[in-house]
């Protein structure tokens, strides 16, 4: 009895099993149940990892900005100054080199204005306060003009053009007292011109007045004709150039040489002229003032 019902039980089991799997292939669609699987694996999918920094990091990577930003602006001012001092030290060696004259050598003309400018200050160190301040810078000029005449003046013309450039009203009132300052120098070079011209007429003058007295040609011997003693003196220059190589202090001895040669004639002539007065007679007046014209021409 029992057996016949556990049978029973057993194959009423397997009816509701084989019922549910018809039901359930029953219920799925056609498409799934023809779908195959892959014979391979499918590929791992990828996974991106998202860096978050921390507020420390973040606030160092400000700062380690900032600091960089100003590294470079500063880096760029400092390269800036240097590039503008090299375009300066460039500037002026090129101005410089157009200022000094090729022709003049510097080494032993500039120890010459120092020599000549520390003098000045040497000399005028025990005078007033004018002087001290005046005759250094004026001994410059004038030793720099004559060692270096050229480069004086290209100096010269260029601190007249940046004057005119930036000091327009300070030029023209230079420019005014130049103009003045070459007109009183020219009339004190006629002045001196006109008194050298008298004195020489005077000279002269008297010369003929003595020779009218004496008879004597005093005027041949030491020559005051000017030109002919200029033209005399000229022609031994000129011998005593083309005679040495030392021109200069060869023209100094025969000038001199015959300065005395000129000084000894006329001692001689004066000597002969006060012979011949003594010899002409008794007046003793007229003959002390003949003598006295004498020496006075000598």
């Amino acid at each position: 009895m029992n057996f016949a019902r556990q049978r029973l039980l057993k194959s009423a089991g397997l009816g509701s099993l084989s019922l549910g799997a018809t039901s359930v292939l029953l219920s799925t669609p056609s498409g799934q149940a023809k779908e195959r699987l892959p014979i391979y694996s499918h590929p791992d999918q990828e996974i991106v990892l998202q860096e978050v920094p921390s507020e420390l990091e973040r606030q160092i990577g400000v700062v380690r900005r900032q600091v960089t930003a100003t590294y470079r602006d500063g880096y760029k001012q400092v390269q800036g100054l240097v590039d503008r001092w090299i375009g300066m030290e460039t500037a002026v060696e090129n101005r410089l080199k157009s200022l000094m004259s090729p022709d003049e050598s510097l080494t032993p003309s500039v120890l010459y204005i120092g020599v000549a400018t520390l003098t000045g200050s040497i000399l005028t160190r025990s005078r007033s306060l004018p002087l001290r301040l005046t005759v250094p810078p004026l001994l410059l000029a004038l030793s720099s003009s004559h060692f270096l005449p050229k480069t004086t003046s290209n100096v010269t013309s260029y601190f007249g053009s940046l004057e005119d450039k930036y000091l327009p009203s300070l030029a023209e009132k230079h420019n005014i007292a130049k103009a003045h300052s070459e007109m009183t120098w020219e009339r004190a070079k006629e002045m001196i011109e006109r008194a050298r011209n008298n004195f020489e007429g005077g000279v002269v003058g008297g010369v003929g007045k003595v020779q009218e007295v004496t008879g004597l040609k005093l005027g041949e011997v030491w020559k005051l004709g000017g030109k002919e003693r200029e033209a005399s003196v000229k022609g031994l220059e000129e011998k005593a150039i083309e005679a040495s190589k030392d021109v200069n202090g060869k023209v100094v001895e025969i000038t001199k040489a015959v300065e005395e040669k000129v000084q000894a004639q006329v001692v001689q002539a004066a000597r002969a002229i006060e012979k011949k007065i003594e010899e002409a007679g008794p007046d003793t007046a007229t003959n002390a003032e003949r003598k006295e014209q004498v020496k006075r021409l000598v």
